[in-house]
Parts: C-alpha cells; sequence; structure tokens
C-alpha cells in the first residue's frame, strides 16, 4: 500500500519542496553519493487545469497498477481521476458536497485556504479512500464502493462519529501490519488533539485505535506533528512542537515518540509514555520556549548509521539570529543539541493562517565521508544551499551550495504570465517508476482572499527517470 499523503505535512509549499520530494526517499540509515544528472522527461499528460489561488495541496497515488489524481479543478471543485497504470482512458469524478453554512459554500469546493489539501489512500481490497478541504471543519471523507473505481466514490463524511466536528490535517498511512490508518487533528489552532483511527477492511468500518488522543492539547494547546515516519529500528517515530494560541510564535517546545504499533508509545530510551501524550508528559527535544523561533513548518528528521533520529530544526539563538540545530538521543539522557548554521539575519513570523514561504528544512542525509547534510532554502537571507555536520558529534562542517541536477529543467520555472505563480508538485513512485504531477499556484496568503480568483493552472502528469537508480548506496 502507498498513501497519497500531501509531502511531509505541508512543509514543502515552495519550490524548496521539490528537494525533499526527491531525497527523502533513500534508504534511512544508508549513506548516499549523489547524481548530478538531472531526471530526465519520458512521458507528459496534460490532465486538465487546476484552481491556483493558493499553494493547496494535491494527491498523486500509483499503486497495484492504478495510478490517480485528486485536485481542485478550475472551478475549485474536488476532482479525482483514475486510470489502469499506463492506459490513455482517464476517468473523472466530481465527488458530490453538502453546504457548509459557516463557509458559505459546499464541502467539495475550496477557496483560498492553503490548509485544504486532499489526502487519497487504497485499503487491502483496492477501495478509494479521499478526505480533504479541511480547516477546522466537520470530517469530509469519501470511500469508492468498486475497487479502483473513482467513479464509485460515494460521499460518507464520518469515520466513527465521534470527534470530527472541526478537523484538519488528515493524513492516511499503514501500520507495521500493512492496515489503513488515519490521524487527523479535532479542535483548532491553539486548542485540539491528534485522533489515530484504524480500518477494518471486512466491515468496512473504522473505530478509534486508542480510548485517548495520542497527542491531547487539553484545552489549552495543541500540537503540531510530523506525519509518522518508519525508521531503520523498526519503530515509527513522531516529532512535534506544541503551540498555545493561533499565533505561530507561540510554537514552544520540540518534542518526540515513538511506537510499534500505535497503541504503545515509549521515549527515545525505552521509557513507556501513558496516553495521551501531553506537555507535562512528552519527551523534550528542546525546551524553546514561545518566541524563541520553533515552527511547524521547519523541522525534520532522519537517521544516523546506528538508526537512532536525527532531528533538525529552525530555532533563534542567543543573539536572536535564525539558526538551524541538529539533535539527537544522548547515551547520557535527555538529547545532544548542535547549532549547523551560523547565519545573521532573523526570520520573524508571527500571526495565524498559512505563512508566506519562510524556511523550508529537507531531512538530514547521511553521506558516504560520514557526515550529514540538510537542504534548506528561503527567498531572503543567504537563499537555498545545504547545510554540512558531523555525524559521530553533531558539529557544523559548513554551508555547501544548492545540489543539482535534482528536477528536470523544464518543469521547475513557473509558466504562467499572472504575477506571483510559483511551481507545486506531487510525487509518486511505483515499481522503479517516478511520476511527477505538476501545476502553479499563488504562495500562501495567510488563507486570505485575493482582489479576484487567478486563471486555473495546467495539471500536467510527466513519468521521469528515477535518479534514485544513480545513487550508490554504503551501508
Amino acid at each position: 500500500m502507498r498513501i497519497g499523503y500531501h509531502g511531509s505535512e505541508q512543509r514543502a509549499r515552495w519550490l524548496g519542496g521539490l528537494l525533499l520530494l526527491w531525497t527523502v526517499s533513500a534508504a534511512p540509515c544508508a549513506a548516499v553519493a549523489e547524481s548530478s544528472a538531472p531526471p530526465e522527461i519520458l512521458s507528459e499528460i496534460l490532465l486538465g487545469h487546476a484552481s491556483s489561488a493558493s499553494p493547496v495541496g494535491f494527491a498523486l497515488l500509483t499503486e497495484r497498477g492504478h495510478q490517480f489524481v485528486a485536485f481542485y479543478d478550475a472551478e475549485r471543485r474536488i476532482t479525482v481521476a483514475g486510470r489502469k497504470l499506463d492506459g490513455t482512458n482517464w476517468s473523472f469524478f466530481h465527488p458530490a458536497g453538502v453546504f457548509l453554512p459557516n463557509r458559505q459554500r459546499n464541502s467539495n469546493v475550496t477557496d483560498w485556504d492553503a490548509h485544504n489539501y486532499l489526502t487519497l489512500a487504497l485499503d487491502r481490497d483496492g477501495y478509494l479512500h479521499l478526505s480533504g478541504n479541511l480547516h477546522a471543519d466537520p470530517l469530509i471523507y469519501y470511500r469508492s464502493s468498486r475497487p479502483f473505481d473513482v467513479t464509485s466514490l460515494e460521499r460518507l463524511d464520518r469515520m466513527t462519529g465521534d470527534m470530527e466536528d472541526r478537523t484538519t490535517y488528515p493524513v492516511f498511512f499503514q501500520n507495521a501490519e500493512g492496515e489503513l490508518l488515519f490521524r487527523y487533528r479535532n479542535g483548532g489552532s491553539g486548542n485540539g488533539s491528534d485522533i489515530y483511527n484504524i480500518y477494518d477492511p471486512k466491515a468496512r468500518t473504522w473505530r478509534h485505535l486508542n480510548a485517548t488522543p495520542v497527542l491531547d492539547g487539553e484545552g489549552q494547546r495543541n500540537a503540531y506533528a510530523s506525519a509518522p515516519r518508519l525508521g531503520p529500528d523498526g519503530f515509527f517515530h513522531l516529532v512535534w512542537v506544541w503551540r498555545e494560541t493561533p499565533d505561530c510564535s507561540s510554537n514552544h517546545r520540540l518534542s518526540y515518540a515513538r511506537t510499534q504499533d500505535f497503541i504503545h508509545w515509549e521515549n527515545s530510551r525505552g521509557v513507556k509514555c501513558a496516553l495521551p501524550i501531553t506537555l507535562k508528559n512528552g519527551e523534550v527535544i528542546d525546551d524553546a520556549k514561545e518566541k524563541e523561533g520553533l515552527i511547524n513548518t521547519s523541522f525534520d528528521f532522519g537517521f544516523d548509521a546506528k538508526r537512532r533520529p536525527v532531528v533538525v530544526y529552525h530555532r533563534y539563538d542567543k543573539r536572536g539570529n535564525s539558526q538551524i540545530y541538529a539533535a539527537r538521543p544522548s547515551r547520557f539522557g535527555g538529547w545532544k543539541t548542535s547549532q549547523i548554521s551560523d547565519w545573521k539575519f532573523r526570520w520573524d513570523f508571527s500571526g495565524s493562517g498559512s505563512l508566506p514561504a519562510g524556511i523550508w528544512l529537507g531531512a538530514p542525509r547521511l553521506q558516504a565521508d560520514g557526515s550529514f547534510v540538510v537542504d534548506y532554502a528561503m527567498p531572503f537571507g543567504p537563499g537555498p544551499g545545504r547545510l554540512k555536520f558531523s555525524a559521530r558529534t553533531l558539529w557544523p562542517l559548513g554551508n555547501l551550495p544548492p545540489a543539482t541536477g535534482l528536477w528536470p529543467a523544464a518543469l521547475s520555472q513557473p509558466l504562467s504570465k499572472y504575477p506571483g505563480m510559483q511551481v507545486r508538485t506531487a510525487v509518486s513512485s511505483d515499481q522503479g517508476r517516478t511520476w511527477v504531477l505538476r501545476w502553479e499556484s499563488l504562495p500562501a496568503n495567510r488563507d486570505c482572499p485575493g482582489p479576484e480568483f487567478p486563471p486555473a493552472s495546467e495539471l500536467r502528469l510527466y513519468e521521469v527517470s528515477d535518479h534514485r537508480k544513480r545513487r550508490s548506496f554504503h551501508r
């Protein structure tokens, strides 16, 4: 089963995000020597035209000989397309919606809100699941009544019927047994909890996986967490920040937990964590306070050769400048942290809504020489580049120019003449083949309406040569 995530919990919303989509798929504890030769375009399909009002994420899913795309069309309607892989006949479907009085639109139509990404998954029996267009809204959820058939998607808008009234951030994924799980936040920014559901394909029903939320804001805050990521140690790892209010400057306390079954959780030392995990009992990576530079859009993690998690994140240094830090569990207890950048500027952020582009970070990647490299991008300061640091000590080893050859040049530049357009992508790989869904949109604008809806963007699907075949891996 492959899941149609919106890449890395929405962090890759602008061109820098292309880097992440190509690099995180390397083996998590494998050292890698990267080729500078860009992938080649093998085929191209114009699927239609898509909404370009905000950098909301679309879903691309390729699995079991079928391919699916979920997007907002030129009229901003949820649209799902499907085909048999390599077939030329696509089926298109507009799932039904209901009127939302608080939004003054239907539930199957989006607006300017960049939170309203779409996500897809296939269950064990080939039934398609779709969720999205959510920002503190009643759950929007569809499931097909026939395997692999987008035209049979039916509006259900409930899974359990419990804690589904103010949902955001839907994520489909699978556990170690291949069962389909679903995570979402119920509540709002500064007041919410993360809920995990599990699907029963025989009964075709969902239930809560736990009696309580996994991450619980206790009515006073909420957690912004990464997507659960399976590590080379057989654990799923989770990293998050807490936020006290809708103001993003109230992010604080970078935290961590791991699990093998999403029921039993523990910290990095193997000490069990009772659910729900709250501000009081979660393991602390960095106890940064509010307004000290933690931000939910700028952290990521990978693994070292000993299969330990290595987290990179943005926060301010003692002088108030923006810096990137690396952290790893220490054998003496707690987490060892190290500043790996030496920047002389400050990314100052505050307020609510989807932030305009700031500092984007990729996952740390272990190199053949025993170092880590982290890609970063930003529209200010030093611009894009890479930070190198020691895998043994986490000490900084310098700044490198941005990687080259990660993207076909023909796809990287906006084609629209409408001011401000930027390239968006979703990537899907299966059986050694890779596809890229490409469109263009305006940047994030704190989810506020613009003066007019911009013209729709072409939505194109490309198959590209898989550059990962040209990497050499060193275990």
